[in-house]
């Protein structure tokens, strides 16, 4: 079910295109670096804490992950810590991908 939190390809697309996104991809740091959303932030769920996300410094911040399960885990437990993130990217990388949106290869 659709969330007003989750955010779709091309609107996140624009959003960096603004400077106006800042991306945390939740996932472990081997599919990161095998493809990410450049300027994309690597903070992993299986660590993750919402203590230590980015201050986003007026800009949306949106986590992602490999198809949404993830970034969405990642959202609750920053819904529960209080801490402020704007939704997370629906369908993850994989929507990225079939939208034909670009990726960045590496750490």
């Amino acid at each position: 079910m659709a969330s007003s939190r989750d955010i779709d390809p091309r609107t996140l697309a624009d959003l960096l295109e603004r400077n106006m996104a800042l991306v945390v991809d939740v996932r472990e740091p081997d599919e990161f670096a095998a493809g990410h959303i450049s300027g994309a932030i690597n903070l992993p769920l299986s660590r993750f804490d919402p203590a230590e996300l980015p201050r986003a410094e007026g800009r949306r911040l949106i986590l992602n992950c490999a198809a949404g399960g993830r970034s969405a885990k990642a959202l609750a437990a920053c819904d529960a810590a209080r801490a402020s993130v704007d939704g997370h990217l629906a369908g993850g990388i994989g929507a990225w991908k079939a939208a034909g949106l670009p990726l960045e290869i590496g750490r």
